[in-house]
């Protein structure tokens, strides 16, 4: 059995982040990171190839992107993945969801005509885009049963069960493999790379494909074909000096009352 988990690698959250001029988001100039919740689906991964010990299953971490990229492979081949899959081809650039869902599906399906894939798991959305789309629209171009936003998974053969939760309730809703599944960050607390598999990942398989790769038309993905895109941004104003509030005859009190009632904080 092989599982493919799709990874995204996004802008630190906590670096200066901006724009390309064509208001796409700036990739290559900002550093980046293995999207957080994506750590949930590699975790998820991992847990069900160990909870089957036994068998033979490995997982295939799967990424789409500009050079970079390729480190979002790398964190999870040091969690434990045992192979990777980097799709680089200058064409994506600007991608919606529907041709980067392309791209993945038909990466998906190389992987299954070279060595199986059994299960495709995701995270629940991207900490850039936050769309949580993308799973659903690969599962549709798979022909697969789609499982998804799973806050427990639980595994017996071919069976797989999930818990959703919505807001006052949960839903429990079952599938036989192959399928594809998304998982959120209740799943499950994704492990850390440890030394051993920080220098075992230098040696995993990690191959890079382009569109041509995968038999898809460069015309088929990219800004120009996109059907959402950003029209104009604003850059983040500079942050101001905060008000000093001072008590030196006893009226920082009422002061402070009245600043934040002016900011209807009370």
């Amino acid at each position: 059995m092989n599982i493919v988990v799709c990874v995204k690698y996004v802008p630190d959250a906590t670096a200066d982040r901006k724009f390309e001029d064509d208001n796409t988001v700036d990739r290559v100039g900002v550093d980046g990171l293995l999207s957080e919740l994506d750590e949930y689906a590699v975790e998820q991964a991992l847990q069900f190839r160990e909870k089957r010990e036994g068998e033979d299953i490995t997982v295939t971490a799967l990424t789409v992107g500009p050079e970079k990229a390729v480190d979002a492979v790398r964190k999870s081949l040091q969690m434990g993945a045992d192979s990777g899959v980097h799709v680089l081809d200058d064409a994506i650039a600007g991608s919606d969801y529907l041709a980067t869902s392309l791209v993945l599906a038909k990466a998906i399906e190389k992987i299954k005509a070279e060595s199986g894939a059994d299960l495709v798991v995701c995270g629940m959305a991207s900490t850039d885009a936050s769309g949580s789309v993308v799973p659903a629209m690969v599962a549709e171009r798979l022909g697969l049963p789609q499982v998804t936003l799973a806050s427990v998974v639980e595994s017996q053969g071919d069976q797989v069960r999930i818990k959703r939760d919505n807001e006052g309730s949960t839903e429990v809703i079952g599938a036989t493999l192959p399928i594809v599944l998304s998982v959120t960050d209740q799943s499950g607390e994704a492990r850390y790379p440890s030394f051993k598999g920080i220098m075992a990942a230098k040696k995993k398989p990690l191959e890079t494909w382009s569109l041509s790769d995968l038999g898809v038309d460069a015309g088929e993905v990219g800004l120009s074909v996109a059907f959402s895109q950003v029209e104009d941004t604003t850059a983040r104003p500079p942050r101001t000096a905060g008000e000093i509030v001072t008590d030196e005859d006893g009226s920082g009190a009422g002061a402070l009352v009245e600043f934040l009632a002016s900011k209807k904080f009370i």
